[in-house]
C-alpha cells in the first residue's frame, strides 16, 4: 500500500501542480491502508517496480494512476481492463481540466454524465462523472438458442 500511495502522489502532483501538497505522504498511506484496501480491489501494473494502480469496487473506480514517465505505454489500459472485466457498468470521477484522462476514458467507451463546479469535492476542482456500460455482445461471442 505504501508503493501504491507513492504512485498516487507522484502522478497526482505531476498532473495537478496547483494542488500539490494537499496531502502528506502519511495521509496518502493511511488512505490506501485504511480506506481503499478494506473496500476495494487494488491492482498494480509492474515493470520492475510498481508503475500504476487501480482501486475499484463494484460499479465504481475509485483511483487510477500511472507514473508520469510510464504513461502512454498501456499500463492504464491494462489496469482499466481488469475493472471492466469484472463489472457490467462502472463510474468514475476525474477533473474537468484533465484532458488527457478524459480522452483516455472516452476512448475506452466511458461517457460523461455529470459535471460539477467542484464545490462538493475536497480539492474544490470542477470535475466530471463518467459512466461505462458493457454492451450486449461486446465479448465478440454470439450465443444463440
Amino acid at each position: 500500500m505504501d508503493q501504491a500511495a507513492r504512485v498516487l502522489r507522484l502522478s497526482f502532483d505531476a498532473q495537478y501542480p496547483w494542488l500539490s501538497g494537499l496531502h502528506t505522504p502519511d495521509e496518502d498511506r493511511y488512505f490506501f491502508r485504511e480506506i481503499l484496501y478494506p473496500s476495494c480491489q487494488i491492482w498494480g501494473a509492474i515493470a520492475q517496480d510498481l508503475i500504476g494502480i487501480i482501486a475499484f469496487r463494484p460499479g465504481m473506480i475509485e483511483q487510477l494512476y500511472v507514473l508520469p514517465d510510464c504513461q502512454g505505454r498501456g499500463a492504464g489500459s491494462a489496469l482499466l481492463a481488469v475493472a471492466m472485466s469484472q463489472s457490467d457498468e462502472l463510474e468514475l470521477w476525474t477533473f474537468q481540466r484533465n484532458a488527457r484522462a478524459r480522452r483516455f476514458y472516452e476512448a475506452k467507451g466511458f461517457v460523461a454524465t455529470k459535471k460539477t463546479d467542484g464545490s462538493e469535492n475536497e480539492e474544490r476542482e470542477p470535475d466530471v462523472l463518467y459512466r461505462w456500460e458493457r454492451r450486449a455482445g461486446a465479448s465478440g461471442i454470439d450465443v444463440k438458442g
